[in-house]
């Protein structure tokens, strides 16, 4: 899972850039954050990521599985660093790295949630023959991955304020699928989005692999 040492690719390229942009000190809006404030987040992401890739249940079943695949797992393929105010994290497939935004996260759970997004993509990365610029490829990883992260949890969902009476869980899957999908580089507006996750929607909510069920209650 290291970089090829050819020549990148335009696909490598476009993509670089794209998780390059995401990587800023501080959201515009705000100051720079101090040298010792960059330290503090990066030790503790550094500490908390650590311990979840070898305590975490939701962390090492992926791992497991990705081990099964050939993309075994460990700490340097996941990298903490200081980024926009638009994600916690992302998964830069030409070089098999994730992103852990060190100075996004709310709490070690958040963090938990976050990982297990990104290894889910990895892992339909190293299963399946991914395009990552076929937005329907991209649509299928998007929604996979909110809904089997545990990002759709109940306690998640009400933090953000975004409670329905029927089908939470299915909104929640929608709404985070199309947030990203709305931000990847090969996406041309909103109405690209929402068409590519309606095509691929039945057919990839209802694959959970590697999980026999969909985990959403915090436990396996």
């Amino acid at each position: 899972m290291s970089a090829s040492s050819s020549a990148p690719t335009p696909a490598f390229k476009r993509w670089r850039a794209h998780m390059d942009a995401l990587l800023v000190s501080a959201p515009a809006e705000d100051a720079a954050p101090s040298a010792e404030t960059l330290r503090a987040q990066n030790a503790r992401c550094e500490r908390w990521k650590k311990d979840l890739m070898h305590s975490s249940p939701v962390v090492a079943f992926l791992r497991k599985h990705l081990a099964l695949t050939g993309c075994a797992v460990a700490n340097p393929h996941v990298l903490c660093a200081p980024c926009d105010a638009q994600r916690a994290g992302g998964f830069g497939p030409p070089t098999g790295t994730i992103l852990l935004c060190q100075n996004r996260f709310m709490s070690k759970k958040h963090m938990e949630d976050t990982l297990a997004h990104e290894l889910i993509h990895m892992y339909d990365h190293c299963r399946f023959k991914m395009d990552w610029y076929n937005l329907r490829h991209v649509a299928c990883s998007e929604i996979r991955a909110a809904s089997l992260s545990g990002d759709c949890r109940f306690g998640r969902e009400l933090t953000r304020g975004n409670l329905t009476i029927t089908k939470q869980h299915q909104a929640c899957v929608r709404r985070r699928a199309l947030l990203s999908l709305r931000g990847h580089p090969s996406c041309p507006d909103d109405a690209a989005a929402e068409r590519a996750i309606n095509e691929v929607w039945e057919s990839c909510f209802a694959d959970t692999r590697p999980f026999d069920q969909k985990f959403v209650s915090g436990s396996l």
